[in-house]
């Protein structure tokens, strides 16, 4: 598998890693500054964005990066992820400490076990989607990831992603068989950046707190007004935390 990306400007390369509520779209807002003093790379995992919801054996989205990362010949490069695409890049660091030169974490994901209030929203996306309820689902989505900063066309724009996704992902016969990839800080030597919102969910600021308690080299930055995909809720403001922390 192929994962379809995006491959822009020139310079010191940088990776952006997309949330699952999301695809790789999500960076639109960032993509015309980074790509001016960087060169950029944005994949779609398998069944969102561009590429398909398919595999003939068991993978996962850190590997299928890492194979994206060497088809291109890319052996050094800093990677962004938001959420799910933040456990996607701590997955890489932890198998491949000598490809990730940086990171950048956008309230993501690391492993731990769930807390209440997200075992809660799994719940109930799960309840609406066998329910065949999937508008209700992408609804859930926006109003549980977005903050109170995301205007009307950040969560059009997510919502339309999100409802993609869906409809790929449930639509796929057979469905891929995907393994989740190992994560040992001790492993990740690279510097990071972890970034957490003042309104996302409790489970992934205590997973903020986490990863700059447990990584070798962090930064906690606390962002009072930011939800969960902060990227798309004030997009200059992290434009420019991003630059500021990959130059």
């Amino acid at each position: 598998m192929t994962l379809a990306y995006d491959d822009g400007g020139a310079g010191d390369p940088v990776v952006l890693l997309h949330s699952s509520a999301a695809d790789s779209r999500m960076w639109d807002p960032q993509w015309e500054l980074l790509t001016a003093g960087f060169r950029v790379i944005r994949p779609d995992f398998r069944g969102y964005g561009r590429t398909p919801y398919a595999a003939e054996r068991p993978y996962t989205d850190s590997g299928d990066v890492a194979e994206l990362l060497a088809g291109l010949g890319l052996t050094r490069v800093a990677l962004v992820g938001s959420s799910y695409g933040g456990r996607v890049a701590l997955e890489l660091a932890t198998a491949h400490p000598a490809l990730v030169s940086r990171l950048v974490l956008l309230n993501p994901g690391c492993g731990l076990p769930a807390t209440p209030d997200l075992a809660a929203f799994g719940a109930e996306e799960d309840r609406l989607l066998e329910a065949g309820e999937i508008e209700a689902a992408v609804e859930l989505n926006a109003r549980t990831w977005l903050g109170p900063e995301a205007g009307p066309q950040a969560r059009a724009r997510q919502m339309e992603m999100q409802r993609h996704s869906f409809t790929v992902q449930l639509a796929a016969d057979p469905e891929p068989s995907q393994l989740e990839g190992e994560i040992d800080l001790a492993a990740v030597t690279a510097p990071a950046v972890v970034v957490t919102g003042g309104h996302d969910l409790p489970y992934f600021r205590a997973v903020a707190r986490h990863l700059a308690d447990h990584l070798a080299a962090a930064t906690l930055i606390d962002l009072d007004w930011a939800g969960h995909l902060p990227s798309m809720e004030r997009p200059e403001e992290i434009t420019r935390l991003l630059v500021d922390h990959l130059s």
